[in-house]
């Protein structure tokens, strides 16, 4: 019996967790027969990283491509990502929930560090996964500086519920009303130098602030909203298609429907909150100003008995889909457009310049019972308690 194995792949599978990361190294031969070869436990920081690429050194086949693997968990696969990438390692990461459905279906039903890593070098053997571009510095301190706006503002929120709860109690307490309304002051002015430092970085490059302008030519659309969207998905750049896109920002569609059986089509939730959370107001934005397509897709879809809340789920995901349009094309907003574009024949329909999406419109965005919005707040809940992006 020949017990020989000649790899012609290898893949490392990273656990990561916020102070270690677990590694597993896989080996696929032709006929695609999987061999783990080794496994180890790493601290997450520079001495876990250099005696990582060490460990690698030691273990991977001479002459054989080798490929890493890892979830983006939080910001804790950063680091280690930053450096795999300045050392020349081919590296792809993937969200978690992409991960965990993977190893679902391979029948994993015990979960810990080693036997995900095992599992993700297993997909990274098993798919030709995007290679990993790490963010550019101004967008990475445009990502910094929104999420801490976006801090802020929730901080803000409660605050001011506090605050207002506390005025109609049955006692209220000077000093208590005293540290809110400090702290309130203190966050409003938090808030006006981060909007202030989003637009410098925005207006200190070039290229970002060229295509700022253009995108916030749709009219209801602001430059936070922009930057917010710019800066969750890289500019856009490992994005191949529109599909890629709605699916990482939780805007895709699950259905439910088995047999005779016919449960409620929603948007998986399944992604990016930010980005959801930062098209909540523009949607809105858009449908007050009349902007073309989005009223009349609203309008369309109330008239087939949709909520409002379907209605603008919907123009949100269609805005995404505009907004990284005009990132690709590097071309403003036109709402005349479809009128300019003649016709090649006279049976001809007149061809979009890219498309928004409106297949989306025959489906059936369900929110949840509890008539949540995407980032979770009830629908009824006070505008003020959402992340202001204009």
């Amino acid at each position: 019996m020949n017990n020989s194995f000649d790899a012609s792949i290898q893949n490392v599978g990273v656990d990561i967790s916020k102070d270690h990361f677990h590694v597993v190294l896989s080996l696929a031969n032709a006929e695609q027969h999987i061999k783990v070869k080794a496994s180890r436990k790493f601290s997450n920081d520079g001495t876990g990283f250099w005696q990582f690429e060490k460990w690698i050194a030691s273990k991977r086949v001479k002459g054989v491509n080798l490929r890493i693997l890892m979830e983006a968990t939080g910001i804790y696969f950063e680091q280690l990502a930053w450096f795999l990438h300045q050392k020349g390692f081919s590296l792809s990461v993937i969200l978690p929930t992409k991960a965990k459905r993977y190893l679902q279906a391979i029948g994993n039903k015990s979960k810990n560090d080693k036997i995900d890593a095992k599992g993700l070098a297993q997909m990274g053997l098993e798919q030709r996964l995007p290679e990993w571009k790490p963010l550019s510095p101004n967008i990475y301190r445009l990502r910094l500086l929104t999420r801490q706006l976006e801090d802020f503002h929730k901080q803000r929120t409660a605050f001011l519920n506090q605050l207002h709860a506390l005025q109609y109690s049955a006692y209220k307490v000077s000093e208590v009303e005293k540290s809110l309304k400090k702290m309130i002051k203190e966050l409003e002015r938090g808030i006006s130098q981060l909007e202030k430092a989003i637009s410098n970085c925005v207006e200190q490059d070039a290229m970002l602030k060229s295509k700022v302008e253009k995108i916030t030519s749709i009219k209801g659309v602001g430059m936070k909203t922009v930057a917010v969207v710019i800066s969750e998905t890289n500019g856009f750049a490992n994005f191949e298609n529109q599909a890629q896109l709605v699916s990482y920002a939780g805007y895709d569609v699950v259905e439910n429907q088995s047999g005779q059986k016919s449960g409620k089509t929603r948007i998986s939730k399944k992604g990016n909150a930010h980005i959801r959370r930062a098209l909540h107001l523009p949607a809105f934005g858009v449908v007050k100003n009349g902007v073309i397509p989005f009223k009349a897709q609203h309008q369309r879809l109330l008239d087939r008995n949709k909520t409002k809340m379907q209605a603008y789920v919907a123009v949100q995901r269609k805005l995404l889909i505009l907004i990284w349009a005009l990132w690709r094309k590097d071309e403003p907003y036109d709402p005349d457009y479809n009128q300019h574009v003649k016709k090649t024949s006279s049976n001809e329909e007149p061809k979009l310049l890219f498309s928004l999406g409106s297949e989306g419109d025959r489906y059936k965005v369900a929110p949840d019972k509890t008539r949540a919005t995407l980032d979770g707040l009830p629908c009824n809940e006070s505008p003020g308690a959402l992340f202001s992006l204009e």
